[in-house]
């Protein structure tokens, strides 16, 4: 059986996605496609590489994003996305889509003609950045003759990027929506982020539909896209709810009771 997993975006919330693929591998589930946008780009390429969900947990605990050193030098943004580039090339050091173990597929928007990109083959390290880059906060990544940022601009759960190659399909979404009080809104990101979490629910919540099981960790709301110090917490949401799922009556018939494909 084909089985795709697609990864939406959600800053450090993504690393519920590394808890989801934890509970993966418990039930025996080995994805042959997985898509991703933004944190859910990077986390499918680590797991598409071939790390371990340990290894993948880890890499977001060392990760330093606002550091002195990651500062941008005039260049639109706070955080310079290229300055990433090295750190990223000890994990990937074949920088090529051809050397992951799992067919990859990342979104990144193009912000100089609106279109969004998807990136499939060639070059990995930059298109990696690139979905990743929030704007605002992080520097657009030059590739070829073009600017591109967060693939969640245009699209942040890439589900049809797989759907036709997969019996059965599997999302996790990181980016929930829920109301805020007007007391929230102290400082820019928070409208920032508001903002792109009432887009992408009315984009992404309709794709669903578009996938066998979907996991949806409830805990998430109320975790902000720069949650640094909750890595293990978001870690715990992903995994607890996807057992959840996979032991639902849903997930017993897309998987036999075994937990195996």
């Amino acid at each position: 059986m084909k089985i795709g997993l697609v990864l939406s975006g959600g800053g450090m919330r993504g690393v519920a996605h590394i808890g989801a693929i934890k509970a993966l591998g418990e039930y025996e589930i080995v994805p042959t496609h997985i898509a991703g946008t933004s944190s859910g780009a990077i986390v499918g390429a680590f797991f598409a590489k071939g790390y371990a969900w340990n290894e993948i947990l880890e890499f977001f605990r060392k990760l330093s994003i606002f550091s002195v050193s990651r500062y941008a030098l005039n260049k639109p943004g706070f955080i310079d996305s290229e300055k990433f580039y090295l750190e990223f090339q000890q994990y990937f050091p074949e920088d090529d889509f051809s050397s992951l173990k799992i067919p990859l597929w990342i979104t990144a928007t193009n912000i100089l003609n609106g279109n969004l990109q998807t990136f499939h083959q060639g070059p990995l390290i930059k298109p990696l950045l690139a979905s990743a880059s929030f704007p605002g906060v992080f520097t657009p990544v030059p590739i070829e003759d073009s600017f591109y940022v967060d693939g969640g601009v245009l699209n942040n759960f890439p589900v049809e990027s797989i759907r036709s190659f997969c019996d059965k399909v599997i999302g996790v979404y990181v980016n929930p929506f829920e109301y805020k009080a007007k007391e929230y809104f102290k400082h820019s990101y928070n409208v920032l982020e508001q903002a792109y979490q009432i887009k992408n629910a009315k984009e992404s919540f309709p794709k669903f539909q578009q996938c066998d099981l979907v996991i949806l960790p409830k805990g998430l709301r109320g975790i902000g896209m720069f949650a640094f110090k909750q890595v293990d917490q978001i870690f715990n949401l992903g995994y607890e709810e996807a057992k959840i799922q996979l032991d639902s009556e849903i997930g017993k018939q897309l998987f036999n009771s075994e937990g195996g494909t």
